[in-house]
């Protein structure tokens, strides 16, 4: 078998990091030996670990928003050079046999790999398509290196090719496989038209999730006279303190005072989303969409933005709803569809469980990339 070096930017526990983890625990059961570079310690390094993966804490250059601009990306290529030769030299002396970078937040890794003469597989789990289309090439031109990307979704897989289409025939979609609860989940508690609406949110305190939007449903539906209350799970991603701060600000008012908890970083989230009468995943932008996958697999109804992903995993009418984005009115009035019709919501859960389990299994999508690393493997020379 051979040795996987995997890049990877965070040491959290959110989407991309989590699937990280199911694709070490693929490559680790199919016999490879996997190591992992972090650029800095955190919770993710343990579960690493205990997974059974070999687990490095090195600095190396991870794009943030902050650099995501014209003058950013020149300042980044002018030390291109000098960390490129830093990174292929430790991808030498990790004896690898691929390097696998996750996310496109790495520019230099699959450059080091590919100088490092190894093969690179690159897996995106981006779709930004609101920046300025050369902010948006060079964001992704690292990915000319690639021997093989794996994209998790069809708006990702669209999104990276309208800025560098000569990328289509080494591309691939692999949604995301999902872990279920580790036991069945408590039943969809039964309640009448007119009981009181408890709704769960689990995603970062970021815009893009939309915390913002879901608040402002929830009040909506409370102006209405529903007994409506919220529960968000999730933590502030460094830079946008300012938002917490403005949506706890938005909380204390007087139409939602008292009827919204912020329970911070929540792990594993399974007990959370039992209370759940229905789940919002009110994204502005979401490639793929791992919280909305665990509510199908908690068997909670679920209301969604339709957008990129989210429109990929959920099935408008059958395994949940879909609303547009940035419309609190639309949200509110899906979720209150749900309040006032409990049939069809505990209809729509039940459906979306087997949904869940029949097209984002964990099990099928460690063995798709298991084939894919072994792909990649056999065709070293792969044109980049």
């Amino acid at each position: 078998m051979s040795t996987i070096l995997v890049a990877h930017p965070s040491p959290d526990l959110y989407g991309s990091d989590l699937q990280l983890v199911e694709t070490v625990r693929g490559l680790l059961g199919a016999g490879h030996t996997v190591k992992v570079a972090l650029p800095t310690d955190g919770p993710l390094r343990p579960v690493l670990r205990a997974a059974g993966a070999q687990v490095a804490v090195t600095p190396f250059t991870v794009l943030r928003k902050a650099l995501l601009t014209a003058g950013g990306l020149t300042s980044l290529g002018l030390h291109a050079a000098g960390e490129t030769s830093r990174l292929r030299r430790l991808a030498r002396a990790s004896g690898a046999d691929l390097v696998l970078t996750n996310t496109v937040t790495l520019p230099w890794w699959p450059l080091a790999g590919r100088a490092a003469g190894l093969p690179v597989l690159a897996h995106v789990h981006e779709a930004e398509s609101t920046q300025h289309r050369l902010i948006r090439s060079g964001l992704n031109a690292p990915l000319l290196a690639a021997s093989r990307i794996v994209v998790n979704s069809s708006a990702a897989q669209e999104t990276l090719l309208s800025v560098l289409p000569r990328l289509a025939s080494r591309t691939t979609v692999v949604h995301n496989g999902v872990a279920g609860p580790p036991s069945p989940p408590a039943p969809l508690r039964r309640r009448g038209a007119d009981s009181p609406l408890h709704v769960v949110m689990v995603g970062r305190l970021s815009p893009r999730k939309g915390v913002d939007v879901v608040l402002e449903a929830v009040a909506l539906l409370r102006r209405g006279s529903m007994d409506a209350s919220l529960t968000v799970c999730g933590s502030v991603f460094p830079g946008y303190e300012w938002y917490e701060e403005e949506l706890r600000r938005r909380a204390a008012q007087q139409d939602l005072a008292g009827h919204v908890r912020f329970l911070g970083y929540v792990h594993p989230t399974w007990p959370v989303l039992e209370t759940a009468d229905v789940v919002a995943v009110p994204s502005r932008a979401e490639p793929f969409g791992n919280t909305a996958v665990e509510a199908m697999h908690a068997g909670r109804p679920l209301v969604a933005s339709r957008v990129q992903g989210l429109a990929e995993v959920v099935t408008d009418g059958e395994t949940g709803l879909l609303v547009p984005p940035e419309e609190p009115a639309a949200l509110a009035q899906a979720l209150g569809d749900l309040a006032a019709h409990p049939g069809k919501a505990a209809r729509l859960a039940q459906q979306a469980v087997q949904d869940a389990a029949a097209r984002f299994s964990v099990e099928g999508y460690r063995a798709t990339m298991v084939d894919i690393v072994a792909e990649t493997l056999a065709d070293r020379d792969a044109p980049a």
